[in-house]
């Protein structure tokens, strides 16, 4: 797929560019990306370039991984990465980090409603997946803003760091936006799941 732009109504998310190197370096030097997310830990100069040189356009160009930078509309930092993870059909996982001096402002929350409603009206997805590790209460706090339902902890959901950790996990739907699903949806009825 060619890589796009998406914009709301304070930001641009657009692919990342080489660059871009600079700016994810410094940001992913903070601990709490480091300790929260899948990227290496320590974080060198040398993984920011592969990640804008490499992982995030080839994300695009294998059709498989879209990675976003997200920065003001108006033009300025970086303020975060946000990407959607094919988890199998119809369905994506999104991912995110934000910079610790922009936090508290909204932006990951309207990043996220930006890149769900892209990927159900345009993508065919009928589910978006978020999960991240238990105890990582600033990613969940963005995901239920955005609309997520928490659904449970998955007992060995993910691994970091080659470690193998419980993870929330939650579901946006389309039409936990107001938006028409791709297939028809036929909820399992109340009290039938035991």
């Amino acid at each position: 797929m060619e890589p796009i732009t998406l914009t709301t109504d304070r930001l641009r998310l657009r692919p990342f560019v080489p660059e871009d190197a600079e700016a994810v370096y410094a940001a992913c030097q903070d601990p709490g990306i480091q300790r929260w997310t899948t990227i290496p830990s320590p974080y060198s100069s040398a993984d920011a370039e592969l990640f804008v040189t490499r992982i995030a356009p080839e994300g695009w160009q294998q059709d498989g991984e879209y990675i976003f930078a997200v920065e003001p509309l108006e033009g300025g930092p970086l303020l975060a990465a946000i990407g959607l993870h094919p988890r199998g059909p119809g369905i994506r996982e999104v991912g995110y980090w934000m910079v610790r001096e922009h936090r508290g402002h909204g932006y990951m929350t309207e990043a996220v409603g930006a890149v769900a409603r892209w990927a159900f009206g345009s993508l065919g997805v009928h589910r978006l997946l978020w999960r991240a590790e238990v105890g990582n209460a600033p990613s969940r706090a963005v995901a239920e803003r955005a609309g997520f339902t928490i659904e449970g902890v998955e007992r060995a959901g993910l691994i970091n760091k080659g470690t193998i950790r419980d993870s929330w996990l939650g579901s946006l739907l389309p039409s936990d936006l107001g938006l028409p699903s791709s297939l028809p949806y036929l909820p399992a009825k109340a009290g039938a799941e035991a």
